[in-house]
Formats: structure tokens, sequence, C-alpha cells
């Protein structure tokens, strides 16, 4: 059984960090691409952060470069999306997901068709940046 399970998430201040943990079981990591999505009411997901499989090259929407950083730590088998500098518009429901041998991170992140195309989701942490 596979499983994703996100945790973190909470409300902060402007200019605050939080550090994100995608902890997954059932699978391994280097197999599978795991990107971090999320979600404002009446909005659609959008790819924060991906980092392929196999060789760990990663992505980042343009609005959360320099500020949030990807990684993954195969001994706890955990990715994480460390997030600095934090600001109101960051505020979402963030969602860890895996796709299987995906090594394009910018269209995981980013799928022209609009289907993320994950094989797995976990349920999300709630980001709240507010003053």
């Amino acid at each position: 059984q596979v499983q994703l399970v996100e945790s973190g998430g909470g409300l902060v201040q402007p200019g605050s960090s939080l550090r994100l943990s995608c902890a997954a079981s059932g699978l391994t990591l280097d197999d599978y691409a795991i990107g971090w999505f999320r979600q404002t009411p009446g909005k659609e997901y959008e790819g924060v952060s991906c980092i392929n499989s196999h060789d760990g090259k990663t992505y980042y929407t343009d609005s959360v470069k320099g500020r949030f950083t990807i990684s993954r730590d195969y001994a706890k088998n955990t990715v994480y999306l460390q997030m600095d500098s934090l600001k109101p518009e960051d505020t979402a429901n963030y969602r860890c997901a895996a796709r299987r041998n995906f090594n394009s991170p910018r269209y995981y992140c980013r799928p022209p068709g609009g289907d993320i195309g994950a094989d797995y989701w976990g349920e999300g942490t709630l980001v709240t940046v507010s003053s």
C-alpha cells in the first residue's frame, strides 16, 4: 500500500518560514517524481515545485524561486519543501503527489493539458500566511 502523508503546515506571519514534509511509504523515492501542488479556494492546483525521479533535477514556479527549496531524504523516505520569506499569496492547501519514473519536472509541475498525471496523492497540509 502506498501512502503519502504531508505535515508541517500552519499559521505564520509574512516573512516567516515553514518546512513541509511528504512522508512516503510503499514506494521508492528514486522511482518517482515528487511534486508539491497547492490550491486556494476557487482556483485550480498550481505546481509549486517538483523533483525528478532518478536524477533529482528540480523545477520551481516563478513566484517561489529563491524562496522555496525542494529536497529528498532517502534515509527517511521523505520529500521536503522548505519555504522561506512566506507571503500571504502562498496561503493554500499544499499536497504532494508522486508520478512513477517521470523525468520532466517542469512539465510535471505545469502540464500543458492540465492533467498532473500523478499516481498517488497525499491529503494535504494547510499553510496560512497572515498578519
